[in-house]
């Protein structure tokens, strides 16, 4: 009988140390899935913050092009501008000049 005891506290003993490993390793399972949903969830943020980046260098490349056309406009209107002062201040010219008689 004594025998039978000891054979059964060892085996019981063997079990709890089965059973500690086993939720040390549940444990840190458990760590290592929280840090691979953590680099997923920095993946996803990151292919995110990649598209908005796509987004705005596409959105300055269309204000500069926009930007490009305002100056071209403007500069064509100061052309006009000059053009129609330049007319008026030679149709002025000609006015207050002397009459020939």
């Amino acid at each position: 009988m004594m025998r039978e005891a000891g054979a059964e506290s060892a085996l019981d003993a063997a079990a709890r140390r089965l059973e500690r490993a086993v939720a040390q390793l549940e444990a840190r399972v458990a760590v290592l899935a929280q840090r691979g949903e953590a680099d997923g969830l920095f993946d996803q943020d990151r292919a995110k913050l990649a598209a908005e980046l796509d987004a705005a260098r596409a959105r300055e490349k269309d204000l500069e092009a926009a930007g490009a056309e305002a100056s071209a406009a403007l500069g064509r209107a100061i052309v006009e501008i000059r053009a129609a002062l330049g007319s008026a201040d030679e149709a002025e010219d000609v006015e207050d000049a002397p009459k020939e008689a």
